[in-house]
C-alpha cells in the first residue's frame, strides 16, 4: 500500500474488531506506512460499503463453490476471477446500475444502451424498470439469452441477449 495516487499515505478503514485493535495488527500497519482508521462506532453505514461487498463476495463467491480451495494461492485466484467479474459484468445500485469498471473508466454503462423489448404492448410510461433506455428497434423483439461463464465459473454467470428474428 504505502503512499496513494495523491502523495498522501495509504489508509484502511476497519470495525473495532478485536482482530484489528490488536497490538500486533497496528504495528504491522505502522512497519508497511499504512494510516489506520476506524468507522464510527455505532453509526448505521459507516462501513456499509465494504461490509455490503464483503456479504456479496461470501454469497456469490464461495458459498456456491463444491470446495473452497485452502491453498493460499488457489484462493487468491478464485478471489481474483470473482473482483474481476464483480466489477466488469455486475451491475451496482450503489451507482445507479453500472458496472465499477464502466464507472472507473467512464465508458456508457450498458445499462443505458438501448434495449430489446420482447413484449409488443409494453408500457411505455412504467416507472417500474430502471435505469431507462430507449428500444432497439420495434417492441416484440424475439431474443435468445446466452450465457457464458467467467474463467468458466459456473457462479459467475455473464448474460446476453441476441435478436434471433
Amino acid at each position: 500500500m504505502g503512499e496513494c495516487a495523491d502523495g498522501s499515505s495509504a489508509g484502511l478503514i476497519t470495525d473495532h474488531g478485536v482482530q484489528f485493535t490488536a497490538d500486533k495488527f497496528g504495528a504491522w500497519c505502522r512497519r508497511r506506512g499504512i494510516q489506520q482508521r476506524f468507522g464510527a462506532i455505532g453509526k448505521y453505514g459507516s462501513l456499509a460499503v465494504i461490509e455490503r461487498f464483503i456479504k456479496s463476495m461470501k454469497n456469490e463467491c464461495t458459498r456456491p463453490l463444491p470446495v473452497v480451495p485452502l491453498a493460499s494461492v488457489a484462493f487468491g485466484r478464485e478471489l481474483d476471477h470473482y473482483a474481476a467479474w464483480y466489477n466488469a459484468e455486475r451491475p451496482h445500485s450503489r451507482f445507479g446500475a453500472p458496472t465499477p469498471d464502466e464507472v472507473y473508466f467512464g465508458s456508457f454503462p450498458a445499462c443505458r444502451r438501448p434495449r430489446f423489448e420482447p413484449r409488443t404492448h409494453w408500457p411505455r410510461r412504467s416507472p417500474c424498470a430502471g435505469p431507462h433506455a430507449l428500444v432497439r428497434g420495434r417492441p416484440g423483439a424475439v431474443v435468445e439469452l446466452h450465457v457464458t461463464y467467467h474463467a468458466g465459473r459456473k457462479h459467475l454467470p455473464v448474460v446476453s441477449l441476441k435478436r434471433v428474428a
